[in-house]
């Protein structure tokens, strides 16, 4: 009786982590698709710390250069003056290739709130954002993400 009982745990314990694989909701944001080292002498480890800060720095210094001191962004012609509430430092990414995202909730003259996706390339100290998007509204997503052949692209909510 012991004995079926350690098999059917050891079992059990051996399928777990795949059921959990299975489980697993498809990523609200892009992730890291090369596990490569850079190579090159050159070439820094970039952290996630490293890119909250650059996302930092070119939110400050975006918002230093306009009049109203508020951080401004492109969405349906519309010319949207925000002020940064958080930094998703959970949901960072090295994309690979020198690329980089950051995810960051920001708030509106409006009242609403605003997912902002940005993406970065350089080296820490030296981050440059290359674009940005507005990702949600209100916590509604406006587009999803979804990875085909390593690469990542936006594709319409369904």
């Amino acid at each position: 009786m012991i004995s079926r009982l350690i098999l059917t745990a050891a079992i059990t314990l051996f399928f777990t982590p795949a059921v959990a694989l299975y489980a697993q909701e498809h990523p609200e944001h892009p992730k890291k698709t090369t596990e490569h080292p850079k190579k090159g002498a050159e070439a820094k480890q970039v952290s996630t710390a490293d890119i909250s800060a650059g996302i930092k720095q070119n939110i400050e210094a975006e918002t230093k250069k306009s009049s109203d001191g508020k951080f401004h962004v492109k969405h349906e012609g519309q010319d949207l003056a925000l002020d940064l509430i958080k930094v998703h430092d959970d949901r960072l990414s090295d994309l690979g290739s020198g690329k980089y995202f950051a995810c960051v909730d920001m708030k509106a003259t409006d009242g609403k709130t605003y997912d902002i996706d940005f993406f970065l390339t350089g080296q820490p100290g030296k981050m440059k954002v290359t674009d940005t998007s507005v990702h949600k509204i209100d916590g509604k997503p406006l587009y999803n993400w979804k990875e085909e052949n390593g690469k990542w692209n936006k594709v319409p909510v369904s």
